[in-house]
């Protein structure tokens, strides 16, 4: 919703939002995209509620919920994205009843279809091998963006962190002598990942000698940088992952998520404990974390499908 929009909302229910907003962002600590998508669900909610002549959120009943989410869903909304608002929504109403803006909670019975559990793409270590070979190549040349392609990549894959915890990282969130690097994950919460020798090996040269070439007044403390010197964005990331893992030419993965994935499925591969799993990610819920053994027995049904001569 544009800010026109936003303003000929009714009184009432423009200030339910923005409360809301401001809730998510000083209590829960919610970072500026996860504000935006829910403001965003929230918006188009009441914009469905003025339609139906609702000038405040007491008004709006469970009936009227039903009707928005049906029609998302004849709109041919996904049904992650079905999920995903009704998921907020009923945030925005559990709150608005703590704030005694509501006197009922119409959300308490509001469902939505249950989310696909597709398995995560994820790369064979081969493919991985063969990933930072043609990295490492590349980087021969001794030229800054190359070097800093090779690092990002390494210390994505070595320690299982998001691409938007790693743009902000600064020089100080690295222990190269640990082996470590402190970020900062969803809901603001800090924990210390461990990273490779190969990693830190691609993390030495990018510091030594490429970061050296990019940086600019600009820079500040930011560990890896855009080719202006300014702080790396995620979206340039994402264009070196993808580059990348096309130029294998045997999968279709694209994106800094794969991996994650893979960083994930092969330390459960390799036996590593769940538990450890989960920290290493940041996962709040260790069902989420599961996911990944699920992937590891569909690559052991695979190879043994392939190789069993009864399979």
């Amino acid at each position: 919703m544009d800010p026109e929009e936003r303003s000929a909302l009714p009184p009432a229910l423009a200030r339910a939002a923005d409360a809301f907003e401001r809730y998510l962002r000083a209590e829960r600590g919610r970072s500026e995209h996860t504000i935006r998508a829910y403001r965003g669900d929230i918006d188009a909610l009441l914009i469905h509620a003025v339609t139906e002549g609702n000038t405040s959120l007491a008004e709006v009943d469970l009936g009227s919920l039903r009707r928005w989410m049906g029609e998302q869903n004849a709109a041919g909304l996904a049904r992650s994205t079905l999920a995903r608002r009704a998921a907020t929504v009923r945030s925005f109403t559990s709150w608005a009843l703590r704030e005694e803006i509501i006197a009922v909670d119409p959300a308490l019975r509001l469902k939505a279809p249950q989310r696909e559990k597709n398995l995560p793409a994820v790369l064979q270590q081969q493919q991985v091998r063969r990933l930072f070979e043609e990295l490492a190549a590349t980087a021969e040349t001794g030229d800054p963006v190359p070097l800093r392609d090779l690092a990002m990549v390494e210390l994505l894959y070595a320690s299982g962190i998001r691409v938007g915890e790693m743009a902000a990282l600064d020089l100080v969130d690295v222990n190269r002598e640990r082996r470590t690097v402190s970020v900062v994950g969803k809901g603001n919460k800090e924990r210390t990942v461990p990273f490779g020798l190969p990693a830190d090996t691609a993390l030495g040269r990018w510091l030594d000698v490429g970061r050296n070439k990019l940086h600019k007044p600009k820079s500040g403390t930011a560990l890896f940088l855009g080719q202006r010197g300014g702080r790396i964005d995620q979206r340039t990331v994402r264009s070196v992952v993808d580059k990348h893992l096309a130029s294998l030419g045997d999968t279709s993965a694209t994106g800094p998520h794969t991996l994650r994935h893979s960083a994930a499925t092969h330390l459960l591969d390799g036996g590593a404990d769940l538990r450890a799993v989960q920290e290493i990610l940041g996962h709040s819920s260790l069902a989420t974390t599961q996911l990944y053994t699920h992937v590891s027995v569909e690559r052991l049904r695979d190879s043994y499908r392939t190789a069993h001569p009864r399979a």
